[in-house]
């Protein structure tokens, strides 16, 4: 009751007359201490976008940022020649708006169904096999060889529904930028005891990164990765790093069986979540090797 009621009197009463005091004492307003004070990155842009900060400028469309900060400025009778401020700003504004973008971009892959009609569909899907699979060719287009390489059945196309392409772009992008690594986890799924299936796992993987981006818990990551405007290319990165991640994750773990995959997933679910709190996090695989 007492914290409640703390709660209530700082958000309607405090806060703002220690805005006013810190103001008078600094000569700089709160959006000018976020932006000048702390570390470029996450801890800067989600100090700029808590709460609202920097009005309507967190809504801009890329193309609007450069007046909205301009405008911000104004508003706050800042000096139009404080280029630290203005670049500043400027960034953080093109990484929150860049988010945004990015997760509609991801969720508008993600909506496209595969189509085994559309060449370039099925174009992925053989560049996916002859990558993991580049000494052996596929005798035919429905074949139980995709069980090979962890589908479920003789036609993958039924494996993206949930994911839809976004599933299959994940994959290929795996096994295209980090092919040794995906080989090589390709050979742990076929395990004798801990074994897994290698692309039912890689979507399901999809499903979290995309999860983990819709929530807004990627922006901490994404933020201290990408100076700019996230892409396409960055979630990518991200997805590299949980395939990786979690195949070294189950066989620590050793699992007593396949059957307890959904509790050793929301195991290393928490895991990623616990470490995408720390504002300073930065969860890519280039970080553990080269390409």
């Amino acid at each position: 009751m007492l914290v409640r009621l703390w709660g209530f009197l700082y958000s309607s009463y405090f806060r703002f007359w220690l805005k006013w005091l810190w103001r008078l004492l600094t000569g700089k307003c709160e959006l000018q201490r976020v932006c000048e004070g702390a570390k470029e990155g996450a801890r800067r842009t989600l100090g700029i976008g808590k709460r609202g900060r920097g009005g309507n400028a967190l809504n801009a469309g890329e193309t609007e940022i450069e007046k909205c900060v301009k405008d911000v400025m104004k508003e706050k009778k800042i000096e139009q020649k404080d280029i630290r401020f203005k670049t500043n700003l400027h960034m953080s504004l093109l990484q929150i708006t860049g988010y945004k973008k990015l997760y509609l971009d991801v969720e508008n892959l993600r909506k496209v169904t595969y189509d085994s009609d559309n060449e370039e569909h099925e174009e992925q899907l053989i560049e996916l096999w002859n990558l993991l699979m580049p000494h052996e060719n596929l005798k035919a287009r429905i074949t139980k060889q995709w069980c090979d390489i962890g589908f479920q059945g003789d036609d993958p196309k039924t494996d993206f529904r949930g994911m839809g392409l976004l599933g299959l772009v994940n994959l290929v992008y795996f096994s295209k930028h980090y092919t040794n690594e995906a080989r090589q986890i390709l050979s742990h799924s076929n395990h004798p005891k801990l074994g897994y299936s290698y692309a039912i796992v890689g979507i399901n993987l999809t499903e979290m990164a995309y999860s983990l981006l819709k929530n807004g818990a990627l922006k901490s990551h994404l933020y201290n990765v990408v100076p700019g405007l996230p892409q396409m290319e960055h979630f990518h990165q991200f997805y590299c790093f949980l395939v990786y991640e979690f195949d070294k994750f189950w066989f620590e773990e050793e699992p007593e069986s396949i059957m307890h995959f959904n509790q050793y997933r929301e195991k290393f679910h928490d895991k990623i979540k616990g470490l995408l709190l720390d504002y300073d996090v930065i969860l890519t695989l280039q970080n553990k090797k080269k390409p």
